[in-house]
């Protein structure tokens, strides 16, 4: 009877350590390429830089959070760092004063949609309003031409990435993900923005108080480890 339930312990530990190994695969799964066809034509999001240079892009997807958005501006500019800011559309119309100044402060400004939709259930022209509208609005008012788009949640389609090629978009998505609009602790979002950072990589955070206690841990990290922080399109290019 001991033998069997010793057995018995094994396979269940051994079941246990196969679902945690699959897990830790899942959440660390990257990947390396992924390429959509439609219409014999194929689109290809992208998930990180150029991986032959010491660079790392770091992102804020951006829909509130205003006081926050000038404290993250303020560390980046005391330190001479450029990130890219993908705004939603509904709030930058109420607040372009501000992406005036985030752009005037030498950042990159990225499409987020409109209404923060789910990009992967909308049609065709569904995608196109969504994306036209911010597109038109910061063109309009600002007289800036956006050039990447991130999909809100990451959730998106074939029909998506066909709208935002269309519209001259690259669209973005993320190596690093700081799940910081989740977990409200600057240490675990310090550690998933540093934990084995690497040349191209593309960091996402948002616009969150325990990220902004964070992000001077961050960049003085990537700092010793020899990366310089640049936009996004700088990191692809």
């Amino acid at each position: 009877m001991k033998i069997l339930n010793e057995k018995k312990l094994n396979l269940i530990t051994a079941v246990i350590l196969c679902v945690l190994a699959i897990g830790v695969a899942i959440v660390c799964f990257i990947p390396s390429k992924v390429v959509y066809s439609s219409g014999g034509k194929t689109y290809e999001p992208i998930y990180f830089g150029d991986r032959s240079k010491e660079q790392v892009a770091i992102t804020f997807n951006v829909y509130e959070g205003c006081e926050v958005v000038e404290g993250i501006l303020n560390e980046l500019n005391k330190r001479g760092v450029k990130a890219t800011f993908f705004i939603g559309g509904c709030w930058a119309d109420d607040n372009l004063s501000l992406v005036k100044k985030i752009i005037d402060n030498g950042h990159e400004i990225g499409s987020h949609g409109y209404y923060h939709k789910d990009h992967s259930k909308l049609s065709e022209e569904q995608n196109k309003v969504e994306m036209t509208l911010l597109h038109d609005l910061i063109k309009r008012e600002l007289g800036y031409e956006i050039k990447l788009f991130a999909p809100p949640s990451g959730a998106f389609s074939v029909q998506t990435l066909k709208v935002a090629e269309s519209m001259g978009y690259k669209t973005i998505l993320w190596t690093k993900d700081t799940i910081d609009w989740r977990d409200k602790n600057r240490k675990v979002v310090y550690n998933r923005a540093t934990k084995g950072i690497s040349g191209g990589d593309i960091i996402l955070m948002h616009p969150k108080e325990h990220t902004l206690e964070a992000l001077p841990e961050i960049l003085e990290y990537y700092k010793q480890k020899g990366l310089e922080i640049v936009t996004v399109s700088e990191c692809i290019a």
